[in-house]
């Protein structure tokens, strides 16, 4: 059985909220629509579930097998349903939502990470993160300002390769 502490608990629950705050924070800034306040709910309630599912043999210690995993593969699941619902066409056709989408995936799963109590883990992914959206992001602005204005060379651009770009390119 493992047993946590009160201590731990609170340490585990504010740090999701730190990370997953910090990750809305970034969302805000760039005006998407899940930002502070829904990627908190979303690595809170994940942490939360994480740390119950970890608990729950201790409730019933005579009931063999109890499978922790069991109850966090259903926040997989349950995060996948309100990512469905952030993938969204715009008027123009063009696919957006999908990296709001992701984000709350991965917010998901940073809140099961410390609700397991792997911290470790979860700061380097929220580093990961962060490198994705500042530095990658970069990258994909410099990608495709180059695509559409060239860089020495014609870049000629059909209808089919505006209206088939990658989706989440308007996040």
């Amino acid at each position: 059985m493992i047993e946590i502490s009160t201590v731990d608990i609170i340490v585990r629950m504010t740090v999701a909220t730190v990370l997953s705050g910090l990750i809305g924070i970034e969302r805000e800034w760039h005006e998407k629509p899940a930002g502070i306040r829904t990627n908190v709910m979303v690595g809170l309630g994940a942490c939360l579930i994480a740390l119950a599912s970890v608990q729950i043999p201790n409730l019933w210690p005579d009931i063999r097998p109890i499978d922790p995993g069991r109850i966090a593969a259903q926040i997989i699941s349950g995060i996948g349903f309100i990512g469905a619902g952030a993938i969204l066409r715009s008027d123009r056709g063009a696919i957006v939502g999908l990296t709001t989408a992701a984000t709350l995936w991965v917010v998901a799963g940073l809140g099961m990470t410390i609700g397991f109590g792997f911290y470790v883990e979860a700061i380097v992914a929220t580093a990961l993160v962060f490198f994705t959206f500042i530095v990658l992001g970069q990258v994909v602005k410099r990608i495709r300002y180059t695509t559409r204005h060239g860089d020495g060379h014609q870049v000629g651009e059909s209808s089919a390769h505006t209206e088939g770009r990658s989706a989440g390119e308007n996040e």
